[in-house]
C-alpha cells in the first residue's frame, strides 16, 4: 500500500492517503464480515451510478482524484434515479431542511430579498409537519428561519384507519383549504419515510398529487430511504423519488464515522440557490463531500447495497421471531420493506370473545386503565433496559409512543453497521425476550394481589408509583405519622431503614430498595421482579410485622433513656439527701480536718452507708441491702415478649423465604410435602410428651419443690435465730467496711 502511493504525484494527496489507511481497512474487516454471513452479493445492476460494483483500492481513488483536480478525465452524463437533482452536504442533519426553507421563502416571496419580514407579515407562510416527526424539528426550523411558531402546522396522524403514524391525507388537504381561506400561504410540506420513532412511511404518493395541486414543496426524510438502493423497493418509499427534496444520513447506514449528511434537491436557478446558501464558491464547502465520496468508491455499489440489505435481513429475522412468542404485540406498518422493529410486552384479557372484552373494558374505570397502562409501560422499561444490558450489539433503544405507551425498538440500519449486529445477535435476542416473559407475566398477576394484601393489612400504606416495575411499594405508618404533611419524616426514615436491613438478610430472591414516595419525600420500600412462587401475603406480613418490631424497640430505647435520666436525677436527689442526714448525724465537728480526725479516733462513727442501684428493666433505684446480705442479684422484672406474627409458617430444610412451594407443583409433590410438614409436627409433639411423662414418673405425686440449703446457709440461719439483735449490727459492719 505505502509502495503504491508513491505513484500519486501530488504529495497532499499522498499524504491523505496514508491518513487514510486505517480507516480503509476497517470498512474492509466489515464488509468481509457480512459477505460471509450472507454468503454471496446481491444483483444490483439496475441500480446506475458512478460507483464501481466491487469498490476500488485506496491508489486507484486517489488517482481519480488527482485526475479530477486536474482536469485529466473526461466527465460523461450518468443517469440517477433521483432525476435533475442537486446535492448539498452538511453535518447537522436538520440544516439540509432549513436551507430548503430559505430557497423556497426566496422563490415564493419575490420581495423577500428587499422588504424582508414586512414581505411575510403580508401573508404569512406555513410549514406543516406531521404529528410523528422527530421532536424539536419545528422549533428548530423556526428559530433558524425567525418565524414565529404560528407559521408551524403539525398535521395529526390517522386515528380510525391505516397506520397511528402515517399522516392524515384529508385533514391536511382541510388545514390547506383553511390557511388559503385566511390568507396565509402554504409553504412546504416535511413528510416521512420512516418516522424517528417507529419507521413508518408516510403516503408519499398521495402527499406529491396534493402538493402539486396547491403548489406547496415537498420534503421527505426518514431511515426508510436507504432501501432506494435495494432492488425490492416497497411503492410508498419509491414515490419519494419524485418529491423536491430529501435529506440523506449515509454515515450510520454504512457505519462511516464522521461523513456529512446530504440533501437532495431540484431547482433551476442558480442565484437562488447561492443565496439560500445551498451552493457555495468557496473550496473548504465543496471539499465536505470529499469523506463520503471517497468511502462509496472504496466501498463500491455492491458493499453498499449489502450493507443495506444486511440491516433489512436483521429486522425480518426479528420480526419472524417475534411472532412466535407469546405476549409481544409487534408495531409494524410493513413486513416486507419496514427496517425498523418496534414491540412491546403486552397480556391480552383472558377471555377471548371480543364482545365480552369490549363490555369489560367499558365497565373498567379510567383510573384502572391508567393504572393497567403505567404498569405494562414500566415492565417494557424494565425489560428494555435488560436487553440492552444482554445484547448490547443489537442497539435498542426504549421509546415512549402517546398511544401505544412504552415500546422497545430495534433499528439496524441505523446501530448494525456501527456495532457489527449479526443473525446470531438476533437470535440471542428473541431467547432473552422468552426468558424475561415468567417474570413479567408472574409481576403482573402479583401486582394486584399485592395491593389488596396491603390495603388489608394494619398499619401498611400501598404507594401507587407508576415508574417502578416490581411487585409494588408499601410505606409503614407509624404512630406519629402524619400523612398530610409531604416533607421528610426523619422517624420513618430510620424505621425504613432498619426494615431494609432486615429484609435484605433473609436471603429471598426478591430485591427490596428504599426511595422517596412519587411526588414525596417520605421513605418507601421497594419491592421488586419476582418469579411465580412469591408468597405475597407472607411477604406482606413479615413487613408488617418486622416494621412494628422495629418502631416498638426504638420506643423502648428511647423510653430507656428517658427512665435513666430520671434515674440520676432521682438518685442525685436522694445522694444530697443522705448527705445531708450524714452531717446531721456526724456534727459539725467531725467536718474540720484535724479536729474531725481525733473526735472519730476518740469516738468513731456507727452510721451504716446505704447502696442504691438503678433496675433498667423497672426503671427504679432499689436497695443493695438484699445483694450484700445474700450474696445474690435479684433478677429484677421479667423483659416483654418480642411481637411476632400471628401466622408461623414453617418450611422446608433449603427453602427460602417467601417461598410457595406447592404453588405450580403436582398432587403428589403437595401431598408429600403436607405429609412432611405433619410428620415433623407430630415429632415434635411426641418428644414434649416424653418429656412430661418422664417427670410425672420422676416425681408422681409430690410437686417440684426448691434444693435443700447448704450446710452453711443451715448454720448461718440457726445463729441468726439465736442472736437477732446482731443481725443489724452485722450488716451495718458489712455496709461500712465496703
Amino acid at each position: 500500500m505505502d509502495a503504491s502511493l508513491e505513484k500519486i504525484t501530488d504529495p497532499t494527496l499522498a499524504e491523505m492517503g496514508k491518513n487514510l489507511k486505517e480507516a480503509m481497512r476497517m470498512l474492509e474487516t466489515s464488509q468481509r464480515r457480512i459477505e460471509e454471513e450472507n454468503g454471496k452479493k446481491p444483483i444490483s445492476e439496475d441500480i446506475p451510478g458512478p460507483l464501481q460494483g466491487s469498490g476500488q483500492d485506496m491508489v486507484s481513488i486517489l488517482q481519480l482524484v488527482q485526475n479530477l483536480m486536474h482536469g485529466d478525465e473526461d466527465e460523461e452524463p450518468q443517469s440517477t434515479r433521483y432525476e435533475n437533482g442537486c446535492a448539498y452536504f452538511h453535518e447537522e442533519e436538520r440544516e439540509g431542511l432549513t436551507k430548503i426553507c430559505r430557497l423556497v421563502i426566496h422563490s415564493r416571496y419575490e420581495d423577500f430579498v428587499v422588504d424582508g419580514f414586512n414581505a411575510l407579515y403580508n401573508k404569512k407562510p406555513v410549514i406543516y409537519l406531521s404529528a410523528a416527526a422527530r421532536p424539536g424539528l419545528g422549533q428548530y426550523l423556526c428559530n433558524q428561519l425567525g418565524l414565529p411558531f404560528p407559521c408551524l402546522c403539525r398535521v395529526p396522524c390517522n386515528t380510525m384507519f391505516g397506520s397511528q403514524h402515517q399522516m392524515d391525507v384529508a385533514f391536511l388537504e382541510k388545514l390547506i383549504k383553511d390557511d388559503i381561506e385566511r390568507g396565509r400561504l402554504p409553504l412546504l410540506l416535511v413528510a416521512s419515510a420512516g418516522t424517528a420513532a417507529v419507521g413508518h412511511t408516510d403516503k408519499i404518493g398521495r402527499l406529491k398529487e396534493l402538493c402539486e395541486q396547491y403548489g406547496i414543496w415537498l420534503h421527505v426524510e426518514g431511515v426508510n430511504l436507504a432501501t432506494l438502493a435495494l432492488g425490492y423497493v416497497s411503492s410508498s418509499v419509491l414515490a419519494a423519488t419524485k418529491c423536491d427534496s430529501m435529506t440523506l444520513t449515509p454515515g450510520p447506514w454504512l457505519g462511516l464515522p464522521a461523513v456529512p449528511a446530504v440533501t437532495l434537491y431540484k431547482h433551476d436557478d442558480p442565484a437562488l440557490t447561492l443565496v439560500a446558501g445551498l451552493t457555495s464558491n468557496k473550496p473548504a464547502d465543496k471539499l465536505r463531500a470529499l469523506p463520503l465520496w471517497l468511502s462509496l468508491q472504496y466501498l463500491g455499489l455492491d458493499g453498499i447495497v449489502e450493507r443495506i440489505k444486511h440491516a433489512c435481513q436483521l429486522s425480518q429475522r426479528l420480526q419472524e421471531g417475534l411472532k412466535k412468542v407469546d405476549h409481544i404485540k409487534i408495531l409494524v406498518e410493513d413486513e416486507l420493506s419496514s427496517p425498523v422493529v418496534v414491540f412491546r410486552f403486552f397480556q391480552e384479557l383472558p377471555d377471548s370473545d371480543p364482545a365480552f372484552k369490549a363490555v369489560t373494558v367499558s365497565n373498567i374505570s379510567p383510573a384502572a386503565v391508567g393504572r393497567e397502562r403505567h404498569s405494562f409501560d414500566a415492565l417494557n422499561r424494565w425489560l428494555g433496559e435488560q436487553l440492552k444490558q444482554l445484547v448490547p450489539t443489537c442497539g435498542l433503544t426504549v421509546i415512549d409512543l402517546e398511544v401505544d405507551g412504552t415500546c422497545v425498538r430495534f433499528s439496524p440500519l441505523m446501530t448494525a453497521a456501527v456495532l457489527g449486529t449479526r443473525g446470531e445477535d438476533v437470535d440471542q435476542l428473541i431467547s432473552c425476550i422468552q426468558s424475561k416473559l415468567p417474570v413479567l407475566t408472574c409481576t403482573l398477576q402479583l401486582r394486584e394481589e399485592f395491593k389488596q394484601e396491603v390495603e388489608g393489612m394494619a398499619g401498611l400504606l400501598y404507594v401507587d408509583d407508576p415508574n417502578w416495575p416490581g411487585i409494588g411499594v408499601v410505606r409503614y405508618e407509624h404512630a406519629n405519622d402524619d400523612n398530610t404533611n409531604l416533607k421528610s419524616d426523619p422517624e420513618g426514615e430510620k424505621i425504613h431503614t432498619g426494615l431494609l436491613k432486615k429484609l435484605n438478610e433473609l436471603e429471598s430472591d426478591l430485591t427490596f430498595k428504599m426511595g422517596p414516595e412519587y411526588k414525596s419525600m417520605k421513605s418507601c420500600i421497594y419491592i421488586g421482579m419476582a418469579s411465580d412462587d412469591v408468597d405475597v401475603s407472607e411477604l406482606v406480613e413479615t413487613i408488617a410485622v418486622t416494621a412494628r418490631e422495629i418502631e416498638e424497640n426504638s420506643r423502648l430505647l428511647e423510653n430507656m433513656t428517658e427512665v435513666v435520666r430520671k434515674g440520676i436525677q432521682e438518685a442525685q436527689v436522694q445522694l444530697q439527701k443522705a448527705n445531708e442526714e450524714r452531717l446531721l448525724e456526724e456534727g459539725v465537728l467531725r467536718q474540720i480536718p484535724v479536729v474531725g480526725s481525733v473526735l472519730n479516733w476518740f469516738s468513731p462513727v456507727q452510721a451504716s452507708q446505704k447502696g442504691r442501684s438503678f433496675n433498667l428493666t423497672a426503671g427504679s433505684l432499689e436497695s443493695t441491702e438484699y445483694t450484700y446480705v445474700y450474696k445474690v442479684q435479684g433478677t429484677g422484672v421479667t423483659p416483654p415478649p418480642t411481637p411476632s406474627g400471628t401466622r408461623s409458617k414453617q418450611r422446608l430444610p433449603g427453602q427460602k423465604p417467601f417461598k410457595r412451594s406447592l404453588r405450580g407443583s403436582d398432587a403428589v409433590s403437595e401431598t408429600s410435602s403436607v405429609s412432611h410438614i405433619e410428620d415433623l409436627e407430630k415429632v415434635e409433639q411426641l418428644s414434649s410428651g416424653l418429656e412430661h411423662s418422664n417427670l410425672e414418673a420422676h416425681c408422681p405425686e409430690q410437686p417440684l419443690k426448691a434444693p435443700a440449703p447448704t450446710a452453711r446457709q443451715t448454720e448461718a440461719l440457726q445463729n441468726k435465730a439465736q442472736h437477732p439483735e446482731d443481725d443489724h449490727s452485722q450488716v451495718e459492719e458489712l455496709e461500712r467496711l465496703r
